[in-house]
């Protein structure tokens, strides 16, 4: 599998911090490098960081199965995450995440037609004190209410 130069240059660089036979603590940091570039979980991929890790790409494979933030379809440019563990649910999560659905016209893990936007349903991003909370791709957004959510789906839907 081929990477950017940057992504094999920062791969080499990650796995120079290790100790010799100590590459496989990579696997994680490798994979979520690759899923930004690449755009999920390929079994290629897989592949590819099993051999720099020096594990087996079984090994890999369960740490994919394991991390709910690894995803091995493609996500929209936009990946959605909405929050309805017992916080954000007792602070209006459930109906965030169904206004969510209802505005994006795509349901729990689906991406929309053009590709834009992707939508999750997860159980908690810690941030249970501003409840209720939504994070698309790594930004974070605490106190979320619809009509906050509308503006940054809109915001998002003009950067394009």
């Amino acid at each position: 599998m081929t990477f950017s130069p940057e992504l094999e240059a920062r791969f080499a660089k990650l796995l120079e911090s290790y100790p010799p036979g100590r590459t496989r603590s990579a696997v994680v940091p490798m994979l979520l490098y690759a899923q930004d570039e690449v755009g999920h979980i390929s079994n290629e991929l897989i592949e590819e960081v099993a051999r720099l890790c020096k594990v087996t790409p079984l090994q890999v494979d369960e740490v994919v199965g394991y991390y709910s933030m690894l995803h091995r379809k493609p996500l929209g440019k936009y990946h959605v995450q909405v929050c309805t563990n017992i916080s954000c649910l007792l602070r209006g999560g459930e109906e965030l995440y169904e206004h969510a659905s209802k505005q994006l016209g795509i349901a729990n893990k689906q991406v929309t037609a053009d590709g834009q936007f992707s939508l999750e349903e997860v159980e908690c991003i810690g941030a249970c004190s501003w409840a209720p909370a939504v994070q698309i791709n790594y930004d974070f957004h605490h106190l979320v209410t619809p009509e906050k959510l509308d503006a940054l789906v809109a915001e998002l839907r003009k950067a394009q």
